[in-house]
């Protein structure tokens, strides 16, 4: 790999991996030390980049591992929901807007009490927009485990929404 082909093929996902370490990390400063850590390491071992079958897999996945190991150095809080959806903008009522803004929060609370497996699984899946078998590549776990972590991720969130939400 030279630096023409790093550029074409590792630039471009730059955005995603960033997003999916400041999920993980829940810090701008450290998703972005992620993301230059991991096209570090890409560029070390552009060598052995022709053994490697979905480079955008690859790259998550290590993205996801380091993200891992920046958390575990610290706890902190889940990144706004509503930025990676899109729902800060004008677009919207005063009153909907608020509606979002409160939902989004709640969504993230509740993500925040997933498990790690399922809380990734449903961040790569629902906000990056990755397919199961990108997502299968990243976390390296098989199709069927990989819909499973979403279906209950899902499932809890719902059923806690539900609560929260019903009139008493």
């Amino acid at each position: 790999m030279n630096l023409e082909d790093f550029k074409k093929s590792i630039l471009p996902i730059k955005n995603k991996l960033y997003r999916m370490a400041l999920r993980i990390t829940a810090n701008p400063a450290e998703a972005e030390d992620v993301v230059q850590e991991v096209f570090i390491k890409v560029w070390e071992l552009r060598g052995e980049m022709d053994e490697v079958r979905n480079i955008q897999a690859w790259c998550m996945q290590m993205t996801k591992n380091r993200a891992i190991d920046k958390r575990r150095l610290r706890y902190n809080q889940a990144e706004e929901l509503d930025k990676a959806y899109g729902l800060s903008s004008d677009n919207h009522d005063p009153g909907r807007q608020a509606e979002l803004s409160d939902a989004v929060s709640q969504v993230k609370v509740l993500m925040a009490e997933l498990p790690d497996s399922q809380k990734i699984a449903m961040h790569l899946r629902d906000i990056e927009g990755l397919s199961y078998q990108e997502i299968c590549e990243t976390l390296d776990m098989p199709l069927s485990q990989v819909k499973t972590n979403i279906f209950r991720a899902r499932k809890h969130i719902r059923s806690k929404l539900m609560q929260l939400w019903t009139i008493k």
